[in-house]
């Protein structure tokens, strides 16, 4: 029996696109590497430019998708993004059944896909409070949070197993068509997909300043992207040096590995999964901080990580940690769909989106420095104390006055 916003039969069109798009994207983060590495026998020079080729887009587009999602009808870009991948991502059996495959080709297509993905995920949150209503954000991103997670945690298994049976190339052509199904799935809602009231552009920058200032004017977004970011910046470079820290300094075998990591799926399953029934019984506005700095302080537990009984608690942080970050997510995302103006949305979304994932190389960066300067472990002290600290600006944010994002609305 389906409860809540899953008794809604458009936004379970929504929910399988997200699965169809999720496992794809997560396959397709082992399968486009191999790709490279066993059809063309790329270097690892190769390999890294092949990933910063599909990254960089957000650094392209981020800011400037907002403005243009702002402008047409949201569920129109997801389909014609979703439309685009499976074309793009196709070319790569066909160019290599033709012997037509380069490396320079697999760069263009990964950098192509990168920026369909962008407006795809600016569409994405854009287009939720279109479809249900704003009661229902919460639960409904949470449900789409479980989709992220399990797909996070199982793709690169799923991937490594159909490679291992058909190929990396082939492969491809699989998510391929996971990326036409989710187009398909969104064709089939029956929902409106209205076409953003026009209002007259004052340029790009001035359009994408709108954005950036709402986020700055609103007191409770203001905060949550700067605790977002600061966060995003801390875990990115311990998740950079968290192989290396298991492998060379606490000198776990692979297959331990692999257990071990698997921390932070559980806990990002658990918080999509309790998300609801919290937000049902403490309020919105208290799950998105209180389990964040109840959680916080676990991330200590991650340096002390040694090769016998404390190897739990590398686990232990990251699912923990990962259940708190999510819930915070959830409500962070729920909070911005509610309160920013229709016309404003994909810029606050696109601008926010920006500012945190342009954190995720620069944390990379801070991991390796400080792993050079001090040592592996020691990095890890630094970068989960200030992870630790980066969530303590909210105890200066009107949410802990809160128990839902309503009050917030009729104080602002």
């Amino acid at each position: 029996m389906t409860t809540g916003v899953l008794r809604n039969p458009d936004f379970r069109l929504f929910l399988t696109s997200h699965i169809l798009n999720e496992t794809g994207a997560n396959v397709a983060r082992v399968a486009l590497p191999l790709v490279a590495v066993l059809s063309l026998h790329a270097s690892p020079l190769e390999v890294g430019l092949l990933a910063a080729a599909q990254s960089v887009a957000y650094l392209l587009l981020g800011l400037p998708a907002g403005v243009w999602v702002d402008r047409v009808r949201r569920r129109r870009v997801l389909v014609v993004t979703d439309s685009a991948r499976f074309v793009l991502l196709a070319l790569i059996p066909l160019l290599w059944a033709v012997g037509g495959l380069s490396m320079l080709a697999l760069y263009g297509i990964a950098l192509l896909v990168g920026c369909a993905q962008v407006l795809n995920d600016v569409a994405d949150q854009t287009y939720l409070p279109d479809l249900v209503p704003k009661e229902s954000l919460p639960d409904g991103n949470s449900k789409l949070q479980v989709v992220r997670s399990v797909g996070f945690g199982s793709g690169p298994t799923i991937g490594g197993a159909i490679v291992q049976i058909i190929g990396a190339p082939l492969t491809m052509a699989v998510i391929a068509l996971s990326a036409l199904g989710s187009a398909v799935a969104l064709t089939r809602i029956k929902a409106a997909d209205p076409l953003p009231q026009p209002r007259k552009s004052r340029g790009l920058a001035r359009d994408i300043g709108e954005g950036v200032s709402f986020i700055l004017r609103e007191p409770i977004m203001r905060v949550n992207v700067l605790v977002h970011t600061a966060t995003t910046l801390f875990v990115s470079g311990v998740l950079a040096l968290g192989v290396l820290f298991l492998a060379e300094t606490v000198h776990l075998a692979p297959g331990v590995i692999g257990l071990v990591l698997v921390g932070g799926g559980i806990g990002g399953v658990l918080s999509g999964l309790l998300g609801r029934r919290l937000v049902a019984r403490f309020g919105a506005a208290r799950i998105s901080w209180i389990p964040l700095l109840v959680t916080s302080p676990f991330a200590l537990l991650l340096p002390m990580t040694e090769a016998d009984w404390r190897v739990s608690f590398y686990l232990i942080t990251s699912a923990v940690i990962t259940f708190g970050m999510t819930l915070f997510g959830i409500g962070a995302t729920s909070y911005r769909q509610s309160v920013t103006p229709p016309h404003l949305l994909g810029r606050v979304n696109a601008a926010t989106q920006f500012l945190t994932w342009g954190m995720v190389p620069l944390g990379g960066l801070l991991g390796g420095f400080l792993a050079t300067q001090l040592s592996v472990r020691g990095a890890l002290w630094v970068l989960m104390t200030g992870k630790v600290l980066a969530a303590l600006p909210i105890l200066w944010s009107p949410l802990v006055k809160m128990r839902d994002f309503d009050e917030a609305q009729v104080r602002s």
